[in-house]
């Protein structure tokens, strides 16, 4: 999350933006990029920029409807999430990782590991392991950004985790 004076800057823009500004659109949309990218890149994989690219135009196009400027980063947050999960699916493949002998705690190579493994999930799970795990955000604010049911959320955040040892360990 960003810190209060870029969370700041960011509602100048949002109003100035909202009244017509093309300058302050432009560099609200700076400034959104890096917050939509970290959400969008661990769910939609290598697909992350072009999920991102779809989170920016939902927002340029959906600005002027956001009643609210302090609620700012958790509309660009649940856009984000519905474009990654959208954009994993459309480009749904399988990524083929090996990893016969697991990092030590430390080894630099074990970030990549962590990535090959969740590139094996489906975007759905690396949908609510991003938001439990990585946002912090409880099941139920998950299910309402997912538009689950909670019930549904915790399953699938279950299943997630489950199949995430499954492949780490195998």
């Amino acid at each position: 999350m960003p810190d209060d004076a870029e969370r700041n800057r960011a509602l100048r823009l949002v109003v100035a933006a909202q009244r017509g500004d093309t300058l302050a659109m432009n560099e609200l949309l700076d400034v959104l990029a890096p917050y939509a990218g970290r959400i969008c890149a661990p769910i939609a994989l290598a697909d992350g920029p072009d999920a991102v690219q779809e989170t920016l135009v939902a927002v340029f196009r959906g600005l002027r409807s956001l009643r609210e400027p302090a609620a700012l980063y958790g509309w660009v947050r649940a856009i984000a999430c519905r474009e990654a999960v959208r954009v994993a699916r459309r480009g749904a493949r399988s990524v083929p990782a090996d990893l016969a002998t697991l990092p030590q705690r430390g080894d630099p190579q074990l970030a990549a590991d962590i990535g090959d493994v969740l590139a094996r999930l489906s975007p759905e799970h690396r949908a609510v392991l991003v938001l439990r795990d990585v946002e912090g955000l409880d099941e139920r604010s998950a299910a309402a950004l997912l538009g689950l049911r909670v019930g549904t959320v915790k399953s699938r955040l279950s299943r997630a985790r489950d199949s995430f040892r499954k492949a780490w360990t195998s």
